[in-house]
């Protein structure tokens, strides 16, 4: 069985003001996308949504071997990651598929298989 991260990119702002109607779309997308997993024997391990990239905190190595933190994203980009699944699955084609459905809806998705 393999493991694979399901990140899902989005810009804030622009999320933020979207009216209701369209924060009922994304909230049955998911819905969907859940029952696309059970569906073809996936197991969701956990998923959740992020709280705003402003609300992040950034750590890096120092010169002197200190860690430099930061308030803030550790970049600034026009997306930043919202939410994720982590989902263990024997069918990558399947979970690709999936993926591929719930991203036709309106989702933006990075698709990664978790190193072994």
């Amino acid at each position: 069985m393999s493991r694979y991260l399901i990140l899902l990119p989005a810009p804030e702002a622009e999320w933020a003001q979207l009216p209701p109607e369209e924060h009922e779309k994304g909230m049955r997308s998911h819905g969907q996308f859940h029952e696309d997993l059970r569906a073809g024997g996936h197991t969701l391990v956990t998923a959740g949504p992020l709280e705003p990239s402003d609300r992040a905190t950034s750590m890096r190595p120092g010169d002197g071997g200190e860690a430099l933190v930061t308030e803030g994203p550790f970049s600034e980009t026009a997306e930043q990651v919202v939410g994720f699944y982590l989902v263990d699955s024997d069918d990558e084609a399947d979970l690709r598929a999936a993926c591929q459905r719930f991203a036709a809806r309106g989702e933006h998705i990075e698709f990664r298989r978790m190193a072994e």
